[in-house]
């Protein structure tokens, strides 16, 4: 065996402990256990994987969380080649067939400008304002027009460029479909913080978004010149056999039953200030009847800032009060699973899935949307039957959400009636509740990032990585867990030589 390297010697001395055994938490912990760093995983509950959540049953296979990601993350992409999960993705069968209620009747979402002329999704009035928002926004000084609605609504973002009814029509159901939220609750700076820039940058959202792909296409190809070409993206949309989970099984079977300890709730952190850098942090924990402490040199928590609100914080001895981080909202959502015999559904759309704008709730239409599981993975169900994921509640019907399975089941059923023509009663049924489905990303939303930088700029080697500060979707989680990685890596590394010069690297890195 070769002996250990010099990198090997020093990490070997580092131990970190990650809060959380959410996709970040396991991104972090996979990564900074592939640089030689001793890390320790602790979740509250009884399994790892946050809200990523698959079940087989009986020649079924259903999500009751996250049901789909993306690689457009670079580090989505070095993960899967790291875990060797690329035979194992699944990529749905013609995922850019959507579909968006309108009248009552699924319509397809156009795909292209000529689609977006022939569709009827749209009125001719809303059709002719997007064709010409490059050139009306063109007389606004974009280097000020977002300055002027930093607590802008999503809604009242896109209704000033592309009018009421694209926000009723398209960018309701989009954003209940990816975050349960309405466009009136969210903030758009937190929710589309790309498209809040682009429009800072050029007035325009169309324009910019072109202008940003043709810059980026030209920025890649010069980064490629002379140098062997990466791996590409999958385009859209994918998951993996088996479900979801794949992802976070893989992860955790690489980091392994030392690493990760289950059933164990942390309930106090300290920072021993002013003491020598190594093992600055203690955390107590319960594992069973019994607490447990643990030392560690840098903290990455992960877990919701619901529950990091209940955890006790000392630092140098003294407490160290959280009545700075403000509550955050969460949208609660029910998860329906029902499969039909394909004879009893009339109208079988082929496709991702379909979504219903709020207004539709006018035509008797009650859910979010429906994923049309086996259309995109044929081998989600039987042969014989179609497998549907409907989604109920969010900030559009809070409490339809807590409503009883049975009571569901009729909502769902009803629905699918209208949409697809299902008739009868589905022959499987199976039902998921989420109280804390996606934090809100709300109008004072500013306020939760800013209490969180403040946690890390007063307890140095205390990160926060998550989707309550970097994106809802798996990708920004995966992302934001592997950067938290790098931030560790970056201040324990400068730590070992200079206590303050590793404060300042974490205080640049906010």
């Amino acid at each position: 065996m070769a002996p250990p390297t010099k990198q090997d010697q020093r990490t070997s001395r580092r131990t970190v402990a990650v809060v959380g055994a959410g996709v970040s938490g396991l991104a972090a912990a996979y990564k900074l256990k592939s640089q030689g760093f001793n890390v320790t995983v602790l979740e509250a509950d009884e399994r790892a994987g946050g809200k990523i959540r698959s079940v087989s049953y009986e020649g079924l296979i259903w999500d009751e969380g996250a049901n789909t990601m993306t690689e457009s993350e670079p580090a989505v992409q070095c993960l899967l080649d790291d875990l060797g999960l690329r035979e194992k993705q699944q990529f749905p069968i013609s995922q850019n067939k959507r579909y968006i209620v309108r009248n009552g009747v699924p319509v397809l979402v156009p795909t292209n400008p000529i689609a977006l002329i022939k569709s009827n999704i749209l009125s001719a009035k809303s059709k002719f304002q997007i064709i010409l928002e490059p050139f009306l926004w063109k007389k606004y000084d974009s280097s000020k027009v977002s300055d002027d609605y930093t607590s802008e609504s999503v809604g009242g973002f896109f209704q000033r460029h592309f009018g009421k009814e694209v926000v009723d029509y398209l960018i309701d159901p989009i954003v209940a479909g990816t975050s349960a939220g309405d466009p009136d609750s969210l903030s758009m700076i937190h929710t589309f913080p790309e498209l809040w820039n682009i429009e800072k940058r050029f007035g325009s959202i169309l324009a910019g978004l072109v202008q940003s792909k043709l810059f980026t296409k030209k920025e890649n190809s010069g980064a490629r010149n002379g140098t062997a070409e990466k791996r590409k993206p999958g385009h859209g949309s994918f998951s993996f056999q088996d479900g979801m989970q794949t992802l976070t099984d893989r992860l955790c079977k690489e980091l392994g039953e030392d690493v990760l300890k289950l059933r164990s709730e942390v309930f106090s952190l300290s920072y021993n200030a002013g003491q020598p850098a190594s093992q600055n942090w203690s955390l107590t924990y319960a594992n069973g009847r019994n607490s447990q402490d643990l030392t560690a040199d840098a903290v990455i928590m992960t877990a919701p800032v619901c529950y990091v609100r209940e955890m006790k914080f000392m630092k140098g001895g003294i407490p160290f009060p959280l009545n700075f981080l403000p509550e955050v909202a969460y949208m609660p959502l029910s998860v329906m699973i029902t499969t039909f015999r394909k004879e009893s559904v009339k109208r079988p759309l082929e496709g991702f899935g379909v979504l219903v704008p709020s207004v539709e709730q006018r035509n008797g239409l009650r859910t979010l949307g429906t994923l049309f599981s086996s259309m995109m993975f044929p081998d989600r169900a039987l042969s014989d039957e179609y497998l549907y994921t409907t989604f109920i509640g969010g900030s559009r019907n809070r409490e339809l959400a807590k409503s009883s399975k049975d009571e569901l089941k009729q909502i769902v059923t009803s629905d699918l009636r209208q949409l697809l023509g299902v008739d009868g009663e589905p022959t499987f049924v199976n039902h998921f509740y989420w109280s804390k489905a996606f934090p809100l990303y709300g109008h004072n939303y500013d306020s939760v990032v800013k209490a969180i930088e403040k946690m890390e700029k007063d307890l140095p080697g205390f990160f926060y990585a998550g989707n309550h500060r970097d994106g809802l979707s798996v990708g920004k989680s995966i992302a934001a867990g592997c950067k938290a990685a790098d931030i560790v890596i970056s201040y324990l590394e400068s730590s070992s030589t200079d206590k303050p010069r590793a404060e300042q690297i974490q205080n640049s890195e906010k």
